[in-house]
């Protein structure tokens, strides 16, 4: 009796171990107990989604958005038509209730599904498959003002959490999606736990870099991750906006940029040496030492990046670890590109001068040499140095480009 209940045991483990959810294991469905949150921002043309659950990579399945037409997201039992057709009929004039009811009329097994649904201009549509409720669990949708929110196997309180948070919300859309959706998962999120999430926003005035599509795709900590990365995003264009502000000689925004960037990119290691850069372009060298500090306390392998700052190499945290007697001639080419991203151009001609004394050379490096000299004004010496680094390799695409730039 007692090895009778153990292989009951063993292959009951088995059949969870390989099924995400009960409703996926007693119906023999890819049922997921998922929640999301679509919207549109009118004032950016800006479309959203951000969804999660308990199953793996939920936003490879559950998010379609095409600037300018719409979005749509689909999940329980996953149906890309509803998506692919939904857009198709938007763009024929279709409006959003009907783009999803054209999918619904012909699907025999609608019954499995949530789909919700957004157009141009913020219409919202969305339908709760009838099953769903017979789950553990709530089901349900609620479509607010140009936006919905939906899910399965959720804690009771989840969809009003959601609604009212990104109705409360500000920031961006993504900000506000995000928002939404760690309200649900504090409300209770899905009583079957969590597994991966998504946030992906699109404009139809976005440039590439300005897209979102953030995947978490297997974590126990699906949501801390999701917003570890939208803070690296935003962190990313603020230390951007940062650098641009110094050049264009606004040091008050720069420094607040700055501030605002570092809160946000703590964790991103790779990083770290442009907020050092930043640091030190405003003259802040002490607070790029702490920078680099800090990452090679987080990963020995960033070391390699030490030569960079080789005109920290006196500063008596750093003089120990950069060891310019042990630098190959790629070492050296980073030292003098970093000066030449500092405006130090005079001594990035020197330090170069000096490596070539030694009989080491590199077309990158005569490259180098000739910005140098062109960055202090000495445009014959630059362009003579330019001229050796193509004699060196001719494929120096950065060299002929500015030397042709030059000879204009």
């Amino acid at each position: 009796m007692e090895k009778y209940f153990v292989a009951i045991l063993f292959s009951l483990n088995c059949l969870l171990a390989t099924a995400q959810n009960m409703p996926s294991l007693l119906s023999g469905k890819n049922i997921n107990a998922t929640f999301s949150i679509i919207a549109y921002d009118a004032d950016q043309q800006e479309w959203g989604i951000a969804v999660a659950t308990d199953n793996i990579y939920v936003g490879n399945s559950t998010i379609y958005i095409e600037p300018g037409v719409g979005a749509f997201s689909v999940i329980a039992e996953t149906n890309p038509d509803y998506a692919i057709n939904g857009l198709s009929q938007l763009k024929q004039g279709a409006t959003i209730e009907q783009a999803i009811r054209f999918t619904k009329a012909k699907d025999r097994q609608a019954h499995y599904r949530q789909v919700s649904g957004i157009d141009s201009s913020g219409n919202v549509f969305a339908f709760t498959g009838e099953a769903l409720h017979y789950w553990n669990g709530k089901a349900g949708h609620f479509p607010g003002n140009q936006f919905v929110v939906m899910g399965n196997q959720l804690g009771e309180a989840v969809l009003e959490s959601m609604a009212s948070t990104f109705e409360q919300a500000t920031g961006t859309l993504a900000e506000r999606l995000l928002a939404s959706l760690l309200a649900g998962q504090m409300a209770g999120g899905q009583v079957t736990g969590k597994q991966s999430a998504a946030l992906v926003v699109k404009g139809s005035n976005n440039e590439w870099y300005n897209q979102i599509d953030l995947r978490v795709d297997h974590s126990e900590e699906p949501f801390k991750e999701l917003q570890a990365l939208l803070n690296y995003h935003y962190g990313r264009i603020r230390l951007n906006q940062s650098i641009y502000a110094y050049h264009a000689g606004n040091t008050k925004r720069a420094n607040t940029k700055l501030a605002e960037a570092e809160a946000l990119l703590n964790g991103w290691n790779s990083i770290y040496s442009k907020i050092a850069f930043a640091h030190s372009l405003m003259g802040k060298d002490n607070q790029a030492v702490r920078w680099i500090q800090k990452a090679l306390l987080e990963n020995l392998n960033w070391k390699v990046n030490l030569p960079a700052f080789f005109y920290l190499r006196k500063h008596s945290a750093l003089s120990s670890l950069i060891a310019p007697d042990n630098f190959k001639l790629k070492d050296w080419e980073n030292a003098i590109s970093m000066l030449l991203r500092l405006n130090r151009g005079q001594e990035a001609v020197e330090v170069a001068k000096e490596v070539l004394a030694k009989g080491e050379s590199s077309s990158y490096l005569q490259y180098l040499l000739g910005k140098g000299h062109a960055q202090v004004g000495d445009h014959l010496e630059a362009k003579k140095a330019l001229a050796k680094a193509l004699e060196m390799d001719s494929g120096n695409v950065e060299a002929r480009l500015m030397l042709e730039e030059m000879n204009k």
